[in-house]
């Protein structure tokens, strides 16, 4: 695979506006895979450090991630180069990688396949069922333990926060999470991390999408952009003033006929 093939794969992927380079070093490197020089637009990869095509691949994605971003960035800043120095692997980034890696596979240019390793097939097996479905049910049933001690602290006028401070010596950000956890149902074989994310969903219906959605393969950052994409849409201000104006008629039908009655109640007098 050489430089212009690479670059190829990733314009196929999703095209850019803003010119680029690849270039394959033919060096290997211990500190990084790959490097993208924003001021230049050049991609350089390591290809030394690759076994195979399906790695190098990745590499050029997660490079190639760097350059949508530093183009959308340019565009916003009118054509000016963005700040140097700011975190470069934000939310936004796993999200863009993520999706970008997703129409890979969907091409034919990207695997994630195991395969080739039916040993990790059978490890990822029991690592999901007998580690994180078994602690995430074990977490579920601590977060009820927890609800439960807050019920018995009140009852006994012992202050709870003391209580997970000095006696249980649980950090309170901690406790709470793990009790919301033992209240919110979630399917505990997403993992307690995911479990968390998940509770902190307040509609049934965003939860069991959020869910679905991680159950399905997607990233943990993709879900948390999927919510707040979501958010974004309720707090538009154009569904905002609809809901307001909605509420609005209820209010002045529900005074409406309060009014009548009144009226009529004043006539019969």
């Amino acid at each position: 695979m050489d430089n212009e093939k690479i670059k190829g794969i990733l314009l196929d992927i999703q095209n850019t506006e803003l010119d680029f380079t690849v270039t394959l070093t033919g060096k290997a490197s211990k500190k990084v895979n790959g490097l993208y020089k924003p001021e230049t637009r050049e991609i350089l990869l390591h290809n030394k450090n690759f076994k195979t095509d399906n790695q190098l691949v990745y590499t050029a994605i997660h490079e190639y991630t760097h350059h949508l971003i530093n183009e959308e960035q340019i565009a916003t800043a009118g054509g000016q180069s963005p700040v140097r120095g700011a975190k470069i692997h934000t939310q936004e980034f796993w999200v863009r990688f993520h999706e970008l890696l997703e129409t890979a596979e969907k091409k034919g240019y990207y695997t994630l396949s195991m395969e080739e390793s039916p040993e990790l097939a059978e490890l990822t097996k029991k690592i999901r069922t007998e580690y994180l479905e078994t602690n995430g049910r074990l977490m579920q049933e601590f977060g009820r333990l927890l609800a439960k001690a807050h019920a018995l602290c009140e009852a006994a006028n012992i202050r709870y926060e003391d209580y997970i401070d000095r006696v249980l010596c649980l950090p309170r950000s901690s406790a709470r999470d793990i009790t919301r956890v033992g209240v919110v149902p979630v399917n505990p074989s997403v993992g307690f991390d995911n479990m968390k994310l998940l509770s902190s969903i307040k509609k049934t219906e965003d939860r069991s999408a959020a869910e679905q959605q991680i159950l399905s393969g997607k990233s943990p950052d993709s879900v948390r952009a999927l919510m707040k994409r979501r958010t974004d849409e309720g707090n538009n201000p154009k569904t905002k003033l609809e809901k307001e104006r909605e509420r609005l008629s209820k209010t002045i039908a529900q005074l409406t006929q309060r009014l009548k009655f009144v009226e009529e109640s004043l006539a019969s007098l």
